[in-house]
């Protein structure tokens, strides 16, 4: 007797597609998943929004984040297959349901930083602040935002890099300062070269913040997903590791600061 191929046979185990289905397990969707209980029987059933959830966060992780790409990567990549219960949901209906639940998917990021807690991977310490550029998606012929003034001087009348010079002449200066090659620095080049997340794809200053928090959400997913199978690889319960066994610190990029239509299948 001939069955058809179960998907669970088709990923090992610990891969990345298989953490994330359990995470949004973990995960409080109660906003996205309400706005789906209100049903005035018209159209299509619409997909299930954890399902999309999961395909989003996936694509944010491995750096295919276009709706179109994350139609097609349901029919020919197996993560995401998996990931869509061998459904293949529409690029219109991908980009409908991360325009609508944008504000929804950004307020996860304190959930998934709590589960970084919980792991302990997560502590209080040095904060280090940089900056980078990625591309915005809109016209050059667009209204410019004007730039707030800015005072160069201290209350002292002093020039405040004198002040950062000063400090960094220092040794405990230079030290504190040598730390963001360690803290934050790596983080951008994660995003940005392993991920290839170096466009926004939405528009306007409050979604692409939100898009932003998006990016660092899935970045500390990746630091929790690594942590969890070194601890499978090394076969350590994650109940027993603790800040004191040396457990390493998530990378402070995470903190993140740096129409209606239905979806339809």
């Amino acid at each position: 007797m001939l069955l058809p191929p179960s998907l669970e046979d088709w990923l090992p185990e610990g891969h990345l597609a298989r953490f994330i289905s359990d995470v949004v397990g973990e995960l409080e969707l109660r906003a996205i998943c309400q706005s789906y209980e209100e049903k005035d029987g018209r159209g299509q059933a619409a997909y299930h929004p954890v399902m999309l959830v999961k395909l989003l966060l996936y694509g944010y992780c491995v750096g295919v984040v276009s709706s179109r790409k994350i139609e097609a990567a349901t029919y020919d990549h197996v993560a995401f297959r998996y990931l869509a219960a061998n459904e293949h949901p529409d690029h219109d209906s991908i980009a409908e349901f991360r325009r609508r639940h944008l504000p929804a998917m950004m307020a996860l990021f304190l959930e998934v930083l709590k589960l970084c807690q919980k792991a302990g991977l997560v502590k209080l310490g040095h904060v280090a602040l940089d900056g980078t550029k990625i591309k915005a998606n809109a016209s050059r012929a667009g209204p410019k935002r004007a730039k707030p003034p800015r005072s160069g001087y201290g209350p002292d009348g002093i020039p405040r890099i004198d002040h950062l010079r000063a400090k960094l002449a220092t040794p405990e200066g230079q030290a504190v300062y040598a730390r963001r090659r360690e803290i934050v620095e790596p983080v951008f080049g994660q995003i940005q070269q392993w991920r290839c997340l170096r466009q926004f794809l939405m528009r306007g200053l409050a979604k692409t913040r939100a898009e932003w928090r998006l990016i660092c959400l899935t970045h500390n997913l990746l630091k929790l997903y690594r942590f969890r199978l070194s601890l499978q690889t090394t076969g350590v319960e994650p109940s027993r590791t603790s800040k004191s066994a040396g457990t390493p610190p998530l990378s402070k990029a995470s903190s993140s600061k740096s129409s209606k239509r239905t979806v339809k299948r």
